[in-house]
């Protein structure tokens, strides 16, 4: 038993902690105890059903960001096949918070992009925690028209608490690099299926975010700003973040009754990173069903309607001024 808990995991720990003596006593004293042992693995499972089918948003938050959950290298691994990573923006210098390249999606070729937050300490840290800097949205946008250029469908999978905002970022053009992104992606020529797999914060997750079709992981969140940063701004305080969180509707199934995603794809119990290779293998099915429906689109039709679909979300009130 390798796996982190979260707090309101604990009970779920505990079974895992018997299980795992049971187990170790069956091998080690040749004892044949299997219907023990199944009866609390459903015990488990019956705990974990109702454990996550009531998740606060903050909780779901905290799923979202669990260490052992799968990130954009790791779905390019179980899902890709040939996939030829491609680097550098052609100005400055190749930002390892993003990953673009080439692969095969069971057969089909497909352009990748996404937000890379590494595994290990070390490996995050040389990815700066997945957030990127100008480069890293200038060579996702290099990958873009390269897409387009060869009529090759793109997935962008969306996983970052925000665009760096460090001083060399901004000296560098964070805001228009994400801005030239935005209205790159609205026009593109080629079908583009957007994927929230963690976090999809601010600015940084919108910079590869704009698709003909939107998709939200169970357990992921979308929103403007992240709830730590939502509570600083509001109520100076970070501990308000579960408040924050629960404030701005930023879980999947608010944003699919507002219109801003287009379909929630399910996880494993307890998380993706209880079963990653089935997490994988279900996203690969959404994303074939959606690329099979866009590319039956003429391009000026797909394009029109990624235009409408944006122009649909948000609500407005207009009031007729007094005569």
């Amino acid at each position: 038993m390798n796996q982190n808990y979260l707090p309101f995991e604990e009970p779920l720990l505990e079974i895992e902690k018997k299980l795992d003596h049971l187990r170790n006593f069956s091998s080690e004293k040749s004892v044949n105890i299997t219907a023990t042992i199944a009866q609390l693995e459903k015990r488990r499972d019956d705990l974990a059903r109702q454990i996550f089918s009531r998740l606060t948003p903050w909780q779901r938050v905290q799923v979202a960001r669990h260490p052992d959950r799968p990130v954009s290298s790791v779905y390019v691994s179980l899902m890709f096949k040939d996939f030829i990573e491609m680097y550098g923006d052609r100005r400055f210098a190749d930002d390892k918070a993003v990953i673009t390249g080439l692969g095969r999606l069971d057969g089909r070729k497909v352009m990748f992009i996404g937000h890379r937050k590494g595994r290990t300490t070390k490996d995050r840290i040389a990815c700066n925690f997945g957030m990127p800097h100008p480069e890293g949205f200038r060579k996702a946008l290099i990958k873009m028209k390269l897409a387009e250029k060869f009529k090759i469908p793109m997935v962008t999978f969306m996983d970052t608490t925000g665009a760096y905002p460090g001083i060399g970022a901004e000296e560098r053009g964070i805001a228009e690099s994400i801005a030239e992104n935005l209205f790159v992606m609205s026009r593109l020529e080629t079908p583009i299926i957007c994927v929230v797999i963690g976090e999809g914060a601010s600015g940084g997750a919108l910079g590869i975010g704009v698709g003909d079709c939107i998709l939200m992981l169970e357990n992921s969140y979308y929103s403007v700003i992240t709830p730590e940063g939502c509570a600083a701004i509001l109520w100076r305080n970070v501990e308000a973040a579960p408040k924050a969180a629960e404030s701005f509707k930023l879980v999947p199934e608010d944003l699919l009754k507002f219109g801003v995603i287009d379909e929630i794809v399910p996880e494993p119990l307890g998380g993706a990173h209880r079963n990653p290779e089935g997490m994988a293998n279900t996203l690969k099915s959404y994303i074939l069903k959606h690329l099979d429906e866009l590319e039956k689109l003429p391009i000026p039709k797909l394009i029109e309607a990624r235009y409408e679909k944006f122009r649909r979300i948000g609500q407005f009130v207009e009031n007729a001024s007094a005569s």
